[in-house]
């Protein structure tokens, strides 16, 4: 049941991810979900069932889930510590890492081939963790997600105020309690380890309720964390696109009457000519552009706007100034306009 439940959130970031993939530079997280993702539900039992006797019945479909589950977490860590180095050079191969990663994986497979797992069971650790071979198969892999847990949130806690969205800072510190709460589970289970070695069972009980409740909390902690700054950069964009629409909707009666003796040097439809990323910003800043150099070259052309005009350029201006940094040298022009027009 807890299987299932994780895999149903990781599935769940994965389909959040999924729409921003192809103007996405780096996919680690995606790699990393999904193989996570993959690695929850083989270990769902009527999957692992019906996929091991697929391959034999021998518990080869366990180790497949490990080694996806330590590639899941080595591919989360680095989209984690590349987020938080706040620039935009090229994604670089993490040779170490790959090679830690490889042998890792090898350490797995060595330790997995010397235990006696003749029946395919989806309790693995409890019918075969008396084995040393399974205890060093389980110990491989968890002292493994430990250490690159335990490093990656110590990154997210330590850079998460240097983030400049606040949506980033929040799901630092979100991701950063899913690795605490994983680093809770890496030692439960290390315990259990230990204490199925020695048959102490009833530490083992506790442990594992120790486990349980960790291992979800890690999951959804983790999974808010990652599923935060795409969500909200979709929603972010989506606000922006609707204030840009209207803004042009205010600010088109308002060029058309400043530039009406300006017809040949003007755009001949400013809702529609500039077709490229960021179009609205574009489309804005040209007509203000427009609107000021028609009011320079022609004054007169003032007294034909109202106070809604004058508003709508405002509303404009600020909203360039604020949101994009566009340099204002209309950044006045609606209050010098303004008030000449009163002077006048």
């Amino acid at each position: 049941m807890i299987q299932a439940v994780a895999a149903s959130v990781i599935w769940g970031l994965v389909l959040c991810l999924l729409p921003g993939a192809r103007t996405r530079k780096d996919h680690c997280i995606l790699v990393a979900a999904v193989a996570i993702a993959t690695a929850l539900s083989l270990n769902i039992d009527a999957i692992y069932r019906a996929g091991d006797q697929a391959i034999g019945g021998r518990n080869l479909l366990d180790l497949c889930a490990n080694i996806l589950m330590v590639v899941g977490i080595y591919f989360l860590s680095q989209a984690i510590l590349r987020a938080a180095e706040l620039n935009d050079a090229p994604v670089r191969r993490d040779r170490r890492g790959l090679l830690f990663l490889g042998v890792v994986s090898a350490g797995l497979v060595l330790a997995f081939l010397f235990i006696e797992a003749p029946v395919s069971s989806t309790r693995f650790m409890l019918d075969y963790g008396d084995q040393p071979a399974a205890a060093l198969y389980s110990a491989v892999q968890f002292v493994y997600i430990g250490v690159v847990v335990s490093v990656t949130g110590y990154v997210c806690f330590r850079f998460r105020r240097r983030m400049a969205a606040s949506y980033f800072r929040v799901a630092f510190t979100l991701i950063g309690v899913g690795c605490s709460l994983a680093l809770v589970v890496v030692v439960a289970v290390l315990g259990m380890d230990v204490a199925h070695l020695l048959g102490d069972l009833s530490t083992m009980e506790k442990l594992a309720a120790v486990y349980d409740a960790s291992f979800v909390g890690a999951m959804v902690f983790l999974c808010a964390g990652l599923a935060l700054p795409p969500v909200a950069r979709r929603v972010a964009r989506r606000t922006q696109l609707k204030t840009q629409a209207w803004l042009l909707d205010g600010l088109t009666s308002t060029w058309e009457k400043a530039t009406a003796a300006r017809r040949d040097e003007r755009l001949a439809a400013p809702a529609e000519v500039i077709e490229r990323d960021d179009a609205g910003t574009r489309r804005l800043h040209r007509m203000l552009v427009e609107i000021q150099d028609s009011l320079l070259m022609n004054p007169d052309a003032a007294k034909l706007l109202d106070e809604a005009d004058f508003k709508a350029l405002t509303q404009a201006e600020d909203y360039l100034a604020s949101h994009h940094g566009v340099p204002s040298g209309q950044g006045s022009l609606a209050r010098r306009e303004r008030r000449h027009g009163s002077d006048r």
